[in-house]
């Protein structure tokens, strides 16, 4: 009697289906497309420069990055589902933080922050490799992205016209948002994965799975293509507002420019089947290509500021068409007895991003104006283009032999 009273999307199955997996998705891209635009304001009122902000960025990205790399060697101590129930609690003491607004508790929101989002990912990641078959990998990211559209694209401004109204606003929501992740996880009790594992496997040192990632190439390639796409976004959502300001469009195209990319999300499932058609490799490739091309020109156009916007924008839709389809390579080489630690590799991804961008850009602007920023990012992302160029060219094509596909 009381499932039905649950919603459709939450009633328990013996399996997860992929919808399950979207719609935790989902709920996380709602806290954190609500932090996105209002996180950075934030900090800035709380420290007064941007230069102190910058930093407390890189050392946010930098402890994230070393929490998210020991996750996998706590959950051989902690189960699976009680690290991610922390990581969304760790969300809520991130808004806490973020509500009393002083010179220590902001930064300390935003490291919280860094490392909640390390922690779920890595766990997602290891949950969607537990229960989804490598041939409908595709699927579920494409379903992913569609569950995620609506929070990505309205928050950022949601966030922002919040902020304006009432400093607290935003964390209040995001922290709503996190709670209502929590509970739809217990709801569906996703539990602790499946355990594929040598029996009596002694515990891996938190770094010695690292060997075994930099000994396998296509997990390198696939990771450098997550680092690319995220350095992409970076440039997008941090530089392009910047980009406006300086060239006197105003402080809120940057913001609308930011939300009509992220509404792109909802063509997932169709990019997903173009993908399909043309093969992981040649989507691949096609994303990083066209989307280094625009950065290039956004860079080279900026004596028209309104030409480098509509760049920028078109490069947005080949980002969006790399969070289909560019984790693809890398998820589809794992091996199953590796998931959760690669998942962890793989999740560096975001946090190696969040440094290296801004430490780039501060290079760049040594010898260039702010539109050096893009064209070093078109560069960036025309090598992974070469790269992408040794995927085998069949990575991710049906398998007749395969059976069912889980979430099918």
């Amino acid at each position: 009697m009381v499932n039905r009273y649950i919603p459709l999307a939450l009633r328990h199955s013996p399996t997860p289906r992929i919808e399950h997996f979207a719609l935790l998705a989902g709920l996380e891209a709602a806290v954190r497309g609500t932090l996105i635009s209002a996180m950075p304001l934030a900090v800035y009122a709380a420290l007064g420069t941007a230069q102190t902000t910058s930093l407390v960025y890189f050392l946010a990205g930098i402890v994230a990055l070393i929490w998210g790399l020991m996750v996998p060697w706590a959950t051989r101590f902690i189960p699976r589902r009680w690290a991610y129930t922390g990581g969304c609690l760790l969300y809520v003491l991130g808004m806490a933080l973020a509500i009393l607004g002083t010179a220590w508790s902001v930064p300390l929101a935003l490291v919280c922050n860094a490392m909640a989002t390390a922690t779920t990912f890595v766990c997602f990641n290891a949950y969607v490799l537990d229960y989804v078959d490598r041939g409908n990998l595709g699927r579920s990211q494409s379903t992913q992205m569609v569950y995620a559209a609506t929070p990505w694209a309205v928050g950022p401004l949601t966030g922002v016209w919040l902020h304006d109204h009432w400093a607290p606003a935003p964390f209040l929501l995001a922290g709503a948002f996190a709670l209502t992740l929590l509970t739809a996880f217990w709801i569906l009790r996703l539990g602790n994965g499946k355990q594929i594992q040598r029996a009596r496997r002694p515990a891996v040192n938190p770094l010695g799975y690292l060997g075994r990632f930099f000994r396998q190439p296509r997990l390198i390639a696939g990771w450098m293509f997550a680092v690319m796409r995220s350095c992409g976004w970076w440039v997008y959502v941090v530089y392009l507002p910047i980009f406006c300001i300086e060239a006197g469009l105003g402080d809120k195209v940057g913001g609308i420019a930011l939300s009509i990319s992220n509404a792109l999300l909802f063509a997932a499932p169709a990019l997903n089947r173009l993908g399909r058609r043309l093969s992981v490799r040649r989507s691949v490739r096609a994303a990083f290509g066209f989307c280094g091309a625009c950065f290039v020109a956004a860079g080279l156009m900026a004596l028209l500021p309104w030409a480098t916007v509509a760049m920028c924008m078109a490069a947005s839709i080949f980002l969006v068409t790399l969070d289909v389809v560019g984790g693809l390579p890398f998820l589809m080489s794992v091996k199953p007895s590796e998931r959760t630690e690669m998942s962890a590799v793989y999740s560096s991804f975001r946090d190696v991003s969040g440094i290296l961008t801004p430490g780039a850009a501060w290079l760049v602007l040594f010898v260039a104006p702010l539109p050096g920023i893009f064209v070093a990012a078109g560069i960036g992302l025309l090598a992974a283009w070469a790269v992408a160029g040794q995927l085998h060219p069949r990575l991710g094509a049906a398998r007749p032999s395969r059976g069912g596909m889980a979430g099918a």
